[in-house]
């Protein structure tokens, strides 16, 4: 065996799988499986977006993250600037996004992923992006669960004539089973793979990005891009049932709220219940709940990253929250829960590992795509700056160079100092409960990494228990006559639970699962 990978796509998972075929480790994987993404999973993920990754190797064994997430851009804030609002059909809910050039944050993709193949790959950029130029200049299929995303989000892809013309084929918006091809990103890719990162920082790309944002009432700066750091970051680290759990830092909310739901269900036995019984999916509700009510204690952004984490995870914090959650169960009132930010639900994962243990897990987003494209290079941008759940203090009001804060959250475990596992997932504040209840089925409930993935979810936010489908009728009748929860009914496996991709070790031999929610699909190598 040479590795395993897990993608979102199976299209992104094969191009990761060439290039440890070819001998490549887990990161050269990982990042040709990235970079493959941008057109394998455009509606997803792409190269005008930001990312966070988690390595163990050899060089580091207690792990460390690499932070290419989006910066606020240092260009005036003034009237006139494209910056407008659309409305997405999710179909039971009309959610209000904010898109144009003035909605793109600075991007950290590109600067990240050859900061990783730099310091932890062996391949050189030109042979890891190989397949991703083949993918965009030959076609790549659809997905049926990305056709789903190009409905419900069919106000950005028909915002710019520029960016109509990139998801339509015949004047018809893109179907599954369809092949299509990124020509100009393909073109970009091979500028990349000649100039290296300074076509993203200094370079052509970087002047394209510049120009069409100068032109077009846009706020990054060619001084944002050449400035541009990536950060190296300790993960968080938290002890479970004797396994040892990685997670990312400050900008990833996510991380630490993981950390902490699972020292809530850790005081709990939840191995003696039947697996989405009655009992178990109360004690997950209730967790859920409570990491809710505990996040503004999380969401100080006065401390430093240190001192949140301090104050966040310590006993005193979280014992208080065991207590809390037991008196609950006992049948005491839950407390209120604020209202849950929303976070962009277009976000993608990959893991890996190598014949040599090495793992990593990498997860990226462009939020929903800013709705053009820079002309010429087939390069799609962010909207991170139109998200208002990540702007409570308003639109544009983060100083320059400030990280915007994710929910994304590649994760990793190891026991007994040995990586046995890494995922991670996208869908905005579900992939936290993803991640969550995965962790759990495997650690507690022993299941397989494939019936781990697949297992029904649930997630409660906003004083609603949502059930997937596959849950027992009668667990839902019951927490609804019984415990008095409003439940809401899914009739199958749906994406609004995530997207868990995921690699483990599991009988001494590693294995990978995708998760079909979001098209995923797992390969041996």
């Amino acid at each position: 065996m040479k590795g395993v990978i897990a993608a979102g796509d199976k299209q992104t998972a094969a191009a990761g799988k060439e290039i440890l075929e070819l001998g490549g480790n887990a990161v050269d994987a990982a990042v040709a499986a990235v970079f493959a993404s941008f057109a394998a999973e455009s509606v997803m993920t792409n190269i005008g977006g930001g990312g966070l990754a988690l390595v163990v190797d050899r060089n580091s064994p207690n792990g460390i993250v690499y932070d290419f997430f989006v910066n606020m851009p240092s260009g005036q804030v003034r009237p006139g600037m494209d910056f407008h609002e659309i409305v997405s059909d999710y179909g039971p809910e009309q959610v209000p996004l904010h898109i144009g050039r003035a909605s793109a944050a600075v991007p950290g993709l590109v600067p990240g992923l050859c900061t990783l193949l730099e310091e932890r790959g062996t391949f050189q950029l030109k042979d890891v992006l190989a397949p991703a130029i083949r993918m965009a200049r030959q076609g790549v299929i659809l997905s049926h669960s990305q056709e789903y995303v190009i409905d419900f989000l069919t106000p950005i892809y028909v915002d710019t004539p520029e960016i109509t013309r990139m998801y339509s084929q015949s004047g018809e918006p893109w179907k599954a089973g369809q092949q299509h091809v990124f020509p100009e990103l393909a073109d970009t890719l091979e500028q990349l793979a000649r100039d290296g990162v300074a076509s993203f920082i200094t370079g052509e790309s970087a002047s394209a990005i510049v120009a069409d944002q100068k032109e077009n009432g846009g706020l990054i700066t060619a001084e944002d891009l050449s400035t541009y750091q990536v950060h190296h970051l300790e993960p968080i680290r938290v002890n479970y049932r004797g396994f040892e759990l990685l997670l990312p830092p400050v900008p990833s909310s996510g991380g630490a709220l993981i950390a902490f739901a699972l020292k809530l269900l850790e005081f709990v036995a939840v191995d003696q219940f039947e697996h989405n019984s009655v009992e178990h999916v109360r004690v997950l509700a209730e967790v859920m709940r409570l990491t809710s009510a505990a996040r503004p204690t999380w969401d100080t952004p006065a401390l430093s990253a240190d001192e949140r984490i301090a104050r966040f995870l310590n006993e005193t914090h979280f014992s208080k929250y065991q207590e809390m959650l037991r008196a609950i169960l006992s049948g005491q009132a839950a407390p209120s829960e604020p209202r849950s930010p929303r976070e962009p639900d277009h976000t993608t994962h990959i893991s890996v590992i190598d014949a040599e243990g090495n793992m990593i897990g990498v997860t990226t987003t462009a939020g929903e795509s800013a709705g053009f494209v820079v002309p010429e290079t087939g390069i799609c941008m962010n909207n991170m700056l139109g998200e208002a759940d990540l702007h409570p203090n308003g639109f544009h009001t983060l100083p320059p160079g400030e990280r915007v804060t994710t929910m994304m959250s590649p994760t990793l475990v190891l026991k007994d100092g040995k990586p046995i596992l890494t995922l991670g997932s996208g869908g905005s504040s579900r992939l936290r409960s993803a991640i969550f209840q995965v962790l759990s089925n495997m650690l507690d409930f022993k299941l397989p990494l494939s019936e781990a993935v697949d297992a029904p979810r649930v997630h409660f936010e906003d004083g609603i228990l949502q059930l997937e489908g596959g849950i027992k009728d009668g667990v839902a009748d019951e927490l609804t006559t019984k415990h008095n929860y409003k439940v809401n009914r899914w009739p199958g496996r749906n994406m609004f639970f995530g997207g868990v991709h995921a690699t483990a070790k599991e009988n001494e031999h590693w294995v990978a699962a995708g998760d079909a929610r979001r098209g995923g699909v797992g390969m041996i190598v």
